[in-house]
This record gives C-alpha cells, sequence and structure tokens, in this order.
C-alpha cells in the first residue's frame, strides 16, 4: 500500500517506523470510513432532536441512555463467549442490517418522523459502539509507545472523515434526500470493515499457526465484566470520572447550541445546514492539529497533557461565556475549538490510557466506559440543564458553575496521566512480529 514516496511523505508528519507504515495507513483509512458513515447521519439526527422541541431531548438522551444499558450485556456476552475474530464483524454487521432496515421502513412508510425518535436513540448508541471498538482494537494493535507517535495520525483519518460526512450531506441531501444517505453510511461501515481486516494483516506475518488458534478463542469472563473491572479499579475509575466531566460539558455545550439554532431558524433544512456547517469548521481544525502537531507533542511530552489541555480550553471558554455573554457565533468558535481539542489531543491520550491494561480491560471495561457510563453522564446532565433552566438559572450563570467543574476535571485528567505514566512499559515495542501485533491478529480477521 506504501511505497518509498509514500513513506518519504509519512516521515515529515508522523514519527513512524517501516515496519509501522501498512499497519498505520490502514487504520488511517479504517476509521476515516467509519466516522465518514457517522458524520453523514448526524446532522440529520440533531434536526430530528430539535425538530420535536428543547424539551424532548433530554427524553431522547435518557432512553438512550436506558437503550445503552441494555445492549452493554449483549455485548459482554459477546466478548466472553465468541470468538475474538468475530467481535469486529459481527457488531458492524449488526448496524449495518440497522441502517439498511431504517432506509427501508421509511422508504416503504413514507413517514421518517415516525422513526426520528427511534433513530436518534440508534444513532446514538451505534457511534459509541463502532468506535469503541474500532480503538479496543487499536490498543490490542499497538503498544503505549506507538500509540504516543501514532494515536494521532490514526485519529486524523477519522477527522478527516468526519469532515467529509457533512460535505456529503450539504452537498446531497437535497439532490437524492436525507434518506438514502443511510445506504451511503452503510457502504462507508462495510468498506471500514475491509479495512480493518488489512490493518490486522498488516502485523500478523504469515506460517504461525498458534495464532490462528488465539484468534478463534474467546476474551471469556462475565457478562458484567467491564462494570466490575470499573467499581474495582481506582483507575478505570478515575477514567470513568474523566468521562463523565468530560460529557457533562459536552451535553451543556450541545444545549446550548441547539437552543441558539433553533432561535435562528425554523426551516429543517436550513438548521440541518448549520449543523453540518458547524461539523465542518470543528473538523477541519481538528484534522490540522492532528496530522501536524499532535504526534510530535505527545511523543515529546507524553499523554498527561494531552488529557488536560481540553479542561484549561474549556475553563476559559465557560468563563467567556459566563463573563461575556453568549451569541451563536461567539458559541460557533467556542464549540469548533473545544471539539478539536478533544478529537485532536484527548481522544488520543485518552485511548493511550487503555494501552498497558490487559484484553478484558480493553475490550469490555473500555466498552462500558465508552458507552454506558458516557451516555450515562450524557443522560444525567442534559436533564439537570433543562431542571436549571425551567427554574430561570439563565446560561451565563450555568457557565460559571462549569467553569468549576472544569477545575475539578483537570484535577482528574493530571492524576490519570501521572498513574498512565507509572503504568506504561517505558521500552518500544515493535509492531511485528512482537507481541502487541499478536493480540491484534487475535481480534479482527473474519
Amino acid at each position: 500500500m506504501a511505497g518509498p514516496s509514500t513513506n518519504g511523505v509519512l516521515l515529515r508528519v508522523v514519527n513512524v517506523r517501516p515496519s509501522e507504515v501498512r499497519a498505520l495507513l490502514f487504520s488511517f483509512a479504517y476509521f476515516f470510513f467509519l466516522m465518514g458513515g457517522y458524520a453523514m447521519l448526524r446532522p440529520v439526527r440533531d434536526q430530528m432532536a430539535i425538530a420535536r422541541g428543547l424539551d424532548n431531548l433530554k427524553f431522547l438522551f435518557l432512553y438512550t441512555f436506558i437503550a445503552m444499558l441494555l445492549a452493554a450485556p449483549l455485548y459482554g456476552a459477546l466478548v466472553a463467549r465468541a470468538a475474538k475474530a468475530q467481535i469486529v464483524p459481527v457488531v458492524y454487521r449488526f448496524f449495518i442490517l440497522n441502517l439498511v432496515a431504517f432506509w427501508a421502513f421509511i422508504m416503504l412508510t413514507e413517514a421518517p418522523a415516525k422513526a426520528g425518535p427511534v433513530f436518534f436513540v440508534w444513532l446514538s448508541v451505534f457511534n459509541l459502539f463502532v468506535v469503541s471498538v474500532f480503538w479496543s482494537l487499536l490498543n490490542d494493535l499497538f503498544s503505549s509507545e506507538q500509540g504516543k507517535r501514532l494515536f494521532g495520525f490514526i485519529a486524523a483519518g477519522g477527522s478527516l472523515g468526519a469532515l467529509a460526512g457533512p460535505v456529503i450531506v450539504v452537498l446531497l441531501a437535497k439532490v437524492i434526500g436525507p434518506v438514502h444517505l443511510l445506504l451511503i453510511a452503510a457502504a462507508f461501515l462495510e468498506i471500514s470493515l475491509l479495512c480493518m481486516r488489512f490493518v490486522v494483516r498488516a502485523g500478523d506475518p504469515p506460517g504461525q499457526p498458534e495464532r490462528t488458534a488465539q484468534r478463534n478463542a474467546p476474551i471469556g469472563g462475565s457478562v458484567l465484566g467491564g462494570l466490575k473491572l470499573v467499581l474495582s479499579s481506582p483507575y478505570l475509575a478515575g477514567v470513568a470520572l474523566f468521562f463523565l466531566f468530560m460529557t457533562g460539558v459536552a451535553t451543556f455545550l450541545y444545549y446550548t447550541q441547539a437552543h441558539f439554532i433553533r432561535a435562528a431558524t425554523v426551516d429543517p433544512a436550513e438548521r440541518t445546514q448549520i449543523f453540518a456547517l458547524f461539523d465542518i469548521v470543528a473538523q477541519a481544525l481538528t484534522f490540522a492539529i492532528q496530522l501536524f502537531i499532535a504526534g510530535r507533542l505527545f511523543k515529546r511530552f507524553g499523554i498527561g497533557w494531552g488529557l488536560t489541555a481540553l479542561p484549561l480550553i474549556v475553563a476559559a471558554g465557560f468563563a467567556l461565556m459566563a463573563f461575556g455573554g453568549t451569541t451563536l457565533v461567539m458559541l460557533a468558535g467556542f464549540q469548533a475549538i473545544r471539539r478539536a481539542a478533544q478529537y485532536a489531543l484527548t481522544r488520543p491520550a485518552r485511548e493511550n490510557l487503555f494501552t498497558p491494561l490487559d484484553a478484558e480491560s480493553k475490550y469490555k471495561a473500555k466498552n462500558f466506559i465508552d458507552t454506558a457510563v458516557y451516555r450515562g453522564g450524557d443522560a444525567g446532565s442534559i436533564w439537570i440543564f433543562s431542571w436549571l433552566r425551567a427554574v430561570g438559572i439563565d446560561f451565563a450563570t450555568m457557565a460559571g458553575w462549569m467553569v468549576i467543574v472544569a477545575g475539578l476535571w483537570l484535577a482528574t485528567a493530571f492524576l490519570l496521566g501521572r498513574r498512565h505514566a507509572k503504568l506504561a512499559p517505558p521500552e518500544p515495542v515493535a509492531l511485528s512480529p512482537k507481541p502487541a501485533a499478536t493480540q491484534a491478529a487475535n481480534l479482527g480477521a473474519e
């Protein structure tokens, strides 16, 4: 996939070794198609949400959390009993069939509004599961040292896909209709699954039959193993707390953004395009940071600074909202910077938190935090914000309180960064044929 000229270009933007190039590029492509498919659907979901009224948002988030609680043990059962090689294909193919079913229902009934609430909940579950499985695979494939160098570039593939998705929406939504975007998204997800197989093969030298046996073995453990691991490990509990702070901040800004956009226009198409344009600005900034900055800074300073950067930015933004007033333009700028920091800096850093852990923690505890804890934070936060608005608390006052939340988040991030530095192995581990690649080979090929 990569020749000498490609390697030369890569070395200018990422600290990659020759044995890692194929896995790096296929991981980049994998995340591009995964996030591109999701990004096509997100503006449609967001427009559906505010079309039914802002008061309905808190119920949609609650239903999403309930759905996540129901899905978590099903995923736990899959991980505990199914062959490792089948985890990613089973999860992705399930969601592909769901997309086709949504498309067929809307086409047959000609009533997309009826599918709106269900689609909102489904997509909110979908995006966390497929992304969590992606990073679980990469946490097994790459060592902590490799993650510091390469995760920023790989995450840029997702950002590029998340940038391409809303561009496709802006160009095609009125041409082919939003419903047909579901089939394009399904095709993107299938292509991402193909890329995943190449990622595994890039680190899986032939002629080693013991790896086939390992690949076909389940991880084992209990269905609720993820919850048990989080409750029994201070480190994982700290990661869960980090997620709760992160989701509380994101939910507050999402709720505020929805309020201002709903007040700005009543046209569903215009609202969809505004959401898409917000995504384009944020993802363009994210991609630039990931491609040219993040990987080298992680390599030099470690992941601790990536964890603390976002709380610092958020604290400054909320202080501006509290004392300088809030407008749609200012909110759009704050959202763009926050999302760029979250996906370009914090995401690679927090995914690297799992690299020193065992397989059960990477697949069960990580998925529980990525899904149930994440959506629990969403649901709890939006109910709190809705109640505060109902009793007359304005956005500026809430923003002032969020500065304190950002301070607590910053302290949690700092402690997690220090703990990870003690857990991560000090010596670099080669991608192939070292154990990290062996673990990845256990999980991907169908």
